[in-house]
């Protein structure tokens, strides 16, 4: 790495017009939220008995686990395929993946309606359901958060020590590094380890439905989540690498994400061959709606988009990069909205749509990630590169 692309604070004024902006949305939502746990969920949402889940589980934590996966995408090529010239797109990746997966976790307390009882999953093993997909998508995302934070702390705390403005905190550093550098290998492989369990748990939860449409309800949804979770971890390392290198001025990374952006475009080819194939195969898209053929062309239309462009040397046009994943993340959404919501039939009593509160603590939720996310890059080396 050279001395140029070593992680550095962005530094900068903290309480902007726009950071003001994003801590005003953050309170709404933690007000709206406070309203929930002191109500209930029948006066704050709009699920029911057909839709035991919305917002919260579709966006939060199913889209949002998967578009912060950069950090389990990006360790599976540097870690697991050995090639480390992506490391400098790893501090970046992993604090958004320990952020996605934080929210996400917060989304769950929401969603639950006994909120107070989810310290008893990972410590009362005696009533564990081995035969439940649902039980370990909560044990995995719980267990990968702490594994991501743990992670984004190692580098962090390996620059701190050298800290000479704040010797108490160089002191902590110098104090917990050493323990942490021995348990991250440890720390990467169950960094790998856990999102491909849940990832694919969340594929499998769907199969035990039958009121998902044909389109959708497939054998092969484990595989599919799994897939299109690295595609848009990939994805979400070029968003984010591109709108945080322009917004705080840093040299860009173009190069790299033009390596990276090949990547995504084999992952992509392979997911569309799959999920196609698994169509045509099950012989489902002759006797679907035109409503739902037009969805499921849209997904893949979506999907197939970033790896046409990204296989030929338009990849290395930085808006040819941003916009082919930006497309493939809004089709890695797409697909599990339609999945979760969307395709899913709960009967003709049954509908559902996010109510006010609903939408206004999900977006809460993002404001409050993203004002974490500045704060942090702008104090801690996060992002690599210098200042343009």
């Amino acid at each position: 790495m050279s001395a140029d692309a070593h992680p550095s604070p962005v530094g900068g004024k903290i309480l902007t017009p726009s950071y003001l902006v994003l801590l005003a949305v953050a309170l709404v939502g933690a007000g709206f939220s406070l309203w929930r746990f002191t109500v209930g969920l029948g006066p704050t949402t709009a699920m029911s008995d057909g839709y035991p889940w919305g917002i919260w589980i579709a966006f939060d934590v199913v889209t949002g686990t998967a578009m912060g996966a950069g950090g389990y995408a990006l360790a599976i090529l540097i870690y697991i395929l050995n090639q480390g010239r992506y490391h400098p797109l790893i501090r970046g990746a992993l604090v958004t993946t320990a952020l996605g997966y934080t929210i996400a976790s917060l989304s769950i307390v929401l969603d639950v309606g006994r909120w107070w009882q989810l310290w008893k999953i990972p410590f009362f093993v005696s009533h564990w359901n081995g035969n439940s997909a649902l039980l370990e998508v909560a044990l995995c995302v719980m267990s990968y958060m702490v594994v991501a934070w743990l992670e984004v702390s190692t580098p962090i705390l390996g620059d701190l020590k050298r800290a000479k403005d704040s010797p108490r905190l160089s002191a902590l550093a110098k104090t917990l590094h050493p323990g942490l550098k021995k348990a991250l290998p440890f720390l990467i492989a169950l960094g790998v380890l856990l999102p491909t369990m849940h990832q694919s748990s969340l594929g499998t939860l769907m199969m035990l439905t039958t009121r998902l449409h044909p389109l959708w309800h497939s054998s092969m949804l484990p595989l599919l989540f799994l897939i299109s979770c690295v595609g848009m971890g990939y994805g979400g390392v070029i968003l984010e690498s591109t709108v945080s290198h322009r917004s705080f001025r840093r040299t860009a990374e173009s190069p790299l994400l033009a390596r990276l952006s090949k990547v995504v475009a084999v992952v992509m080819l392979v997911y569309v061959v799959l999920r196609l194939g698994d169509v045509v195969a099950r012989g489902v898209l002759a006797e679907s709606s035109s409503g739902y053929v037009f969805l499921f062309g849209v997904e893949l239309f979506l999907f197939a988009l970033p790896a046409l462009f990204l296989w030929t040397d338009l990849r290395k046009n930085p808006g040819v990069q941003f916009g082919s994943a930006f497309a493939l993340v809004l089709a890695g959404a797409l697909y599990r909205f339609d999945t979760y919501i969307v395709a899913y039939d709960a009967g003709n009593t049954w509908s559902y749509f996010p109510s006010v509160p609903e939408l206004l603590m999900t977006f809460g939720l993002v404001a409050t990630e993203l004002a974490v996310y500045i704060y942090i890059v702008k104090r801690f080396p996060i992002l690599a590169g210098r200042s343009t």
